[in-house]
């Protein structure tokens, strides 16, 4: 009987916080692989809203929620070191519109320089959450906005704006 190997892949992302377009898109991934690893960065780059620990446990609630076999582990460095370590075959990204592909089609290119055994999956989320991005969610709730259509309640309710002080 020949051996068979789990096909990984890896969505990498800040997730700051975790939105329904994202959840839709691992869900997809899940999908069309038997192991979906969700790499929330360390991103030492960016200012976050949200700790990496805050935002691994958005992403591992979302997890329990999703088919398959999928699983939140920080990760800090170079995507391309984090498959190999984990042994993806796969690194999923998904796309909203051209400027995503425009800049996730380079991210592919120099990833395939980097570790040409690695795919790159592009998956484009479902139609009415393809404006959903993490920022604009900050940014509404923030001002006071509603974003129960753009992410799940348990990341609602960590996005409340604390009460103005008087």
């Amino acid at each position: 009987m020949p051996e068979t190997t789990a096909r990984i892949a890896v969505y990498s992302g800040t997730f700051d916080p975790i939105t329904l377009g994202h959840e839709d898109v691992v869900r997809r991934a899940a999908g069309l692989f038997d192991e979906v690893i969700v790499a929330v960065a360390v991103a030492h780059h960016k200012k976050t809203q949200f700790g990496v620990n805050e935002r691994l446990a958005m992403v591992a609630q979302a997890a329990q929620r999703l088919p398959g076999r999928v699983r939140a582990l920080p990760f800090d460095g170079l995507i391309m070191d984090f498959c190999r370590e984990h042994g993806a075959q796969a690194v999923v990204r998904g796309i909203r519109n051209l400027t995503d592909f425009d800049y996730e089609a380079q991210m592919a290119a120099m990833n395939r320089k980097l570790h040409p055994g690695v795919e790159t999956v592009f998956l484009l989320p479902q139609a009415d959450l393809q404006c959903i991005s993490s920022t604009l969610v900050r940014e509404i709730s923030k001002l006071g906005g509603d974003v129960s259509t753009m992410v799940h309640p348990s990341v609602a309710a960590r996005l409340v704006p604390p009460p103005l002080q008087a």
